[in-house]
């Protein structure tokens, strides 16, 4: 592979592609995207970051049952391909609890790189800084993921992270020296 003089990149590195961050809530998968996102920006690479909590407000009224929730990740979907082909890469950071979701996803990428943040659930609920599995636990939200609906887990991400067992720099590192490789 080439690479570029002024930043030292790899041109293969440069290429844009989706960087799709999945997994439960609280089990990391938006800290590391936002460092990941922070490590190409200084390394000069074109970055936008869409991050659930973020893009809700850019599609209001859509709710969480299945059918809504596939739907919002379609729109997601639609623009995390469209700036990709505008030559930017694109971290996006979603629960995205359905197979079928993240392959209809996949399909409009050129070049999509799911990274699977496999924290287990009983770590999640742990973690639970925003107090939603309690919440969910009582009744109190319905339809959420991993308690009253189903996480399915992808089987062959092409980056998968447990963050019981590392911390949040070397899960960086494993997704930036992942995109050096690739």
């Amino acid at each position: 592979m080439k690479t570029h003089r002024k930043t030292g990149i790899r041109k293969g590195f440069a290429r844009p592609c989706v960087l799709w961050f999945t997994g439960l809530s609280g089990s990391g998968k938006s800290t590391i995207a936002d460092r990941v996102a922070s490590r190409l920006s200084r390394m000069g690479i074109e970055i936008e970051q869409l991050d659930g909590d973020q893009v809700r407000q850019m599609f209001p009224g859509t709710g969480f049952s299945r059918d809504q929730r596939e739907e919002h990740l379609r729109r997601i979907g639609y623009l995390a391909a469209l700036l990709e082909k505008h030559g930017v890469t694109v971290i996006a950071s979603f629960v995205s609890p359905y197979k079928k979701s993240r392959h209809f996803i996949r399909k409009l990428c050129k070049r999509f790189i799911e990274v699977y943040i496999s924290t287990p659930l009983k770590e999640c609920e742990r973690r639970d800084v925003k107090g939603l599995y309690k919440k969910a636990r009582k009744g109190q939200i319905k339809n959420f993921t991993g308690i009253s609906d189903p996480y399915e887990a992808p089987r062959h991400s092409e980056i998968t992270i447990d963050t019981t067992c590392i911390t949040v720099n070397e899960a960086t590192r494993i997704v930036i020296n992942y995109l050096l490789r690739h």
